[in-house]
C-alpha cells in the first residue's frame, strides 16, 4: 500500500512538468510600413522560440522614438531611417554603432483600382482638383516623398513639387492610412512605399524614375534597457538572417543580404 504522503510530491511534479510554460513578452517597435513582413517574421520567431511571444507596436518612426525617449518600454526599434535611430544613440538608449541597415525600400504613387481621375503618369499629379494624399512631413515616408517631388522637378519644372503640394488634401501620421485613404476613394492618388502597395495589390500603381526616386535606408537596434536582451538579439539576428530577409523580399523590400 502506498502512503498518501508519497503522492502528494508525485502528483506535484506531473502537474509542474504539465504546465503551460509563461514566455517571455518581446516587445518590437517598428514602422508602419513593416507590418506585414514583421508580422510573418513574427510568426516564425515564435515557432523556433516557443518560450518567446512577440508583441509589436506599428506607426511612425518618429512616433515610436518619442514613445522610446518618454519611457515606453521596449526590447527592439526598427526605424525607416536613421534619423530616429541616431537620436535614441545620441539619448544614450542605443549603444552606439549597434544599429544595423537591414532592408532598404523606395516609393511608388498608388491609385484607386477604378482610377477616377485618370491618372497616367506623374505630370498628372499637377492636375487642378486633384485630391492628393501622403504622410506628413515629419514621418520618414512624408520626407522621403517631398524629396522624390523634389527630385521631380529637373524632369517636369522647377515648381513641379510645388503645384503636386498645393492638390495635398490630408497627411496621414503614416504610408498604412495613406493607403487606407486611396482604397476607400478618399484620394486620387497617394505616394508611400513600395512594400505597402505590394500589401494592397488591388491598388493600381504608377513607378517614379529610379532616378528620381530616394532610397530609404530602414535600421534595427536592440535597446540597452531592453527587458529581454537575450531574445531580442536573436529576433534582430533573424531579420538579418536568410530567413528573415527573403520575407522582407517578399513583402517588396530589397534586402542587404542574399
Amino acid at each position: 500500500m502506498i502512503c498518501s504522503h508519497l503522492l502528494i510530491p508525485a502528483i506535484l511534479i506531473a502537474l509542474i512538468a504539465c504546465a503551460p510554460v509563461t514566455p517571455h513578452t518581446l516587445t518590437v517597435f517598428a514602422s508602419a510600413s513593416l507590418t506585414d513582413a514583421f508580422n510573418e517574421i513574427g510568426q516564425d520567431f515564435e515557432a523556433s522560440h516557443p518560450d518567446v511571444a512577440v508583441i509589436f507596436n506599428f506607426g511612425n518612426s518618429q512616433t515610436l522614438r518619442t514613445q522610446i525617449e518618454q519611457g515606453a518600454i521596449a526590447d527592439v526599434f526598427a526605424s525607416a531611417n536613421q534619423m530616429e535611430m541616431d537620436a535614441l544613440t545620441k539619448s544614450g538608449l542605443v549603444t552606439e554603432d549597434v544599429a544595423r541597415v537591414f532592408v532598404t525600400n523606395q516609393l511608388v504613387v498608388i491609385l484607386p483600382a477604378n482610377n477616377p481621375a485618370n491618372i497616367q503618369g506623374m505630370a498628372d499629379l499637377i492636375h487642378a482638383g486633384m485630391k492628393i494624399v501622403l504622410v506628413t512631413e515629419e514621418g520618414p515616408a512624408g520626407k522621403y516623398a517631398r524629396q522624390a517631388l523634389e527630385n521631380l522637378n529637373a524632369l517636369y519644372g522647377v515648381d513641379f513639387k510645388d503645384r503636386v503640394l498645393a492638390n495635398v488634401v490630408s497627411n496621414e501620421e503614416n504610408a498604412k492610412l495613406v493607403v487606407a485613404k486611396v482604397q476607400l476613394g478618399e484620394a486620387d492618388a497617394g505616394i508611400v512605399y513600395i512594400s505597402d502597395a505590394i500589401a494592397a495589390p488591388e491598388l493600381k500603381t504608377i513607378q517614379i524614375a529610379a532616378e528620381h526616386n530616394v532610397i530609404a535606408k530602414y535600421y534595427i537596434a536592440m535597446l540597452n534597457n531592453a527587458p529581454n536582451p537575450e531574445p531580442a538579439a536573436e529576433f534582430v539576428a533573424y531579420v538579418l538572417s536568410p530567413g528573415g530577409q527573403a520575407i522582407l523580399k517578399k513583402w517588396g523590400f530589397t534586402p542587404i543580404t542574399p
